[in-house]
């Protein structure tokens, strides 16, 4: 049997792999959509495609207004007790914890946002570090946050995992030289997300086991 190599931190996406955040987000978007543009369809399975970047990447991308972010954020606060944190992450970060390892998020939300909605559904105390969008030079899919991640938790690249459900996040990791773990249980378009070639594939929260054994005493760094 091929022995699995020894890691020392696990970085994270937030949403759609910590947390399902996808109806109200939908709820968000149509809200911002409608206080913005006006009548109409709010387009969020377009938006949904382009999930892993900041906000405003997305709506640059999309042709939509930058003033959709305002109301976009505020209504994502006010609904964020509503995000169901996803089935079995609670047992996966308890036990990636116990082992030694350390956790951060590197997410496309805002920080000030990711840290606010992780301290709200009881998550923030697992997390070393959780890094936003803002906080870095080029977001997604640029390797800038996770990099910033691994300086953060003191972390060789070759001793980490990037877990993530969108192609940006399976680019950002190899960039920085990183192992990439594609999270299928949440994702808007499993063939998209495979076919930027992640390094693993992880069916439930509990599969990134397998490749996260307990760290040596004294870390790896």
């Amino acid at each position: 049997m091929t022995a699995v190599a020894a890691r020392s931190a696990v970085i994270f996406d937030l949403d759609g792999v910590l947390v399902d955040s996808h109806e109200v987000m939908g709820r968000a978007f149509a809200a911002a959509y409608a206080e913005v543009v006006g009548d109409g369809p709010a387009p969020f399975a377009e938006y949904q495609r382009y999930q892993g970047l900041y906000f405003p990447q997305i709506m640059r991308t999309m042709g939509l207004p930058l003033q959709m972010e305002e109301p976009f954020v505020r209504e994502s606060y006010r609904l964020a007790g509503q995000v169901p944190v996803v089935d079995g992450i609670v047992d996966l970060l308890d036990t990636l914890r116990a082992r030694g390892l350390r956790l951060a998020v590197a997410t496309g939300k805002a920080g000030v946002r990711a840290r606010s909605l992780l301290e709200t559904l009881g998550l923030i105390t697992y997390f070393d570090h959780v890094i936003g969008s803002d906080e870095v030079a080029d977001p997604k899919p640029a390797p800038d946050i996770v990099l910033q991640a691994l300086h953060r938790l003191g972390a060789r690249a070759e001793a980490a995992i990037m877990v993530g459900d969108a192609p940006a996040d399976v680019r950002s990791a190899r960039g920085a030289g990183v192992t990439s773990a594609a999270a299928t249980w949440a994702t808007v378009d499993e063939d998209e997300l495979l076919g930027a070639g992640p390094d693993l594939v992880l069916k439930r929260p509990a599969d990134l086991l397998a490749w996260c054994p307990p760290a040596p005493v004294g870390g790896l760094g």
